[in-house]
């Protein structure tokens, strides 16, 4: 089955033309079939970017997706036109004004790890994102500083900056294969890799309620579950695309920064040649797992998430 994207959204040509089916809000319309709905709080800059990467993996399971835009209500994008955010976004005010309920939220990452949380300009409203997921969103996915926001929120795990930025892809373990999110998954793991913080396997341990799922011996835990909420917080980033460690890389290399050859990307470790995607088959694997999740969870009448 598709997910359901409007047709002048730029994923709208890109996952067609890749085979991803999709379908019109009008052609899902005529369908005798509840579509799961999946919100995307989209907080990276590169907006469009992230809604392909996104839309991508939800869009490769054989349920049909409604799949929404959402940005912060008083955060101006810098980086995407505004016709395209006035065009598919709105604002979380008016979501939170219509009562309306999600199966699943997504909630990215945004490039301001060096902040300390409650200094974040969208902070307090991201807060009331929290708790308004408890009551309208039946599973919630937090990514890279999206997942740590969420962890430090609902358990105070803290997150510690790094003297060198965690870069490159990593092998990370499966410790419960068993998980349902990680039906399918190998022992070993390969997972891209790309912040200045951490969260470290001790501070969880003295957290109740969550599990850690993936760990790397490098750059510690990566995926945990969060079983009272139903949420999962990733750290790392399963939905990049094959260059986009290469484009953080070019980026910083232009402007003058320090940055290291992000590691066991390129082969042979050399910019000069072509990356390999290693993970696409675990990425599919993930969001599809948390997809099935949902759909075997979630109630049919959607007035009644949050029960409970």
């Amino acid at each position: 089955m598709p997910i359901t994207l409007n047709e002048n959204l730029p994923a709208y040509r890109i996952l067609s033309n890749e085979g991803v089916m999709v379908m019109s809000p009008g052609r899902a319309e005529t369908q005798d079939i509840r579509p799961l709905r999946i919100g995307l709080l989209n907080l990276m800059p590169k907006k469009i970017q992230t809604e392909n990467q996104f839309a991508r993996l939800i869009g490769a399971t054989p349920l049909q997706i409604d799949f929404q835009l959402i940005r912060m209500s008083d955060h101006e994008s810098r980086n995407t036109a505004a016709d395209h955010m006035a065009s598919f976004y709105r604002p979380f005010r008016e979501v939170e004004a219509t009562g309306e309920k999600f199966d699943g939220l997504i909630i990215t990452g945004a490039p301001i790890e060096h902040l300390p949380f409650d200094q974040v300009t969208y902070w307090q409203e991201l807060t009331r994102v929290f708790a308004w997921t408890r009551t309208h969103v039946h599973s919630t996915f937090g990514v890279c500083w999206g997942g740590m926001a969420m962890a430090w929120h609902f358990h105070g795990l803290e997150k510690h900056m790094l003297e060198r930025k965690a870069f490159g892809c990593f092998r990370h373990r499966n410790l419960d294969l068993a998980s349902p999110y990680l039906r399918g998954f190998s022992d070993d793991v390969l997972v891209p890799v790309s912040r200045w913080t951490e969260i470290r396997q001790s501070d969880v341990d003295r957290c109740d309620g969550l599990t850690t799922l993936l760990a790397s011996d490098e750059v510690g835990p990566c995926l945990l579950e969060d079983r009272e909420r139903r949420s999962l917080y990733i750290f790392n980033h399963l939905e990049y695309d094959n260059e986009t460690l290469k484009e953080e890389y070019d980026r910083d290399v232009a402007t003058g920064k320090a940055i290291n050859i992000p590691r066991n990307y390129y082969p042979d470790d050399d910019p000069s040649r072509r990356p390999m995607n290693r993970w696409r088959s675990h990425a599919h694997l993930l969001y599809g797992n948390w997809i099935n999740e949902i759909y075997q969870t979630t109630y049919y009448d959607m007035s009644r998430i949050g029960e409970g």
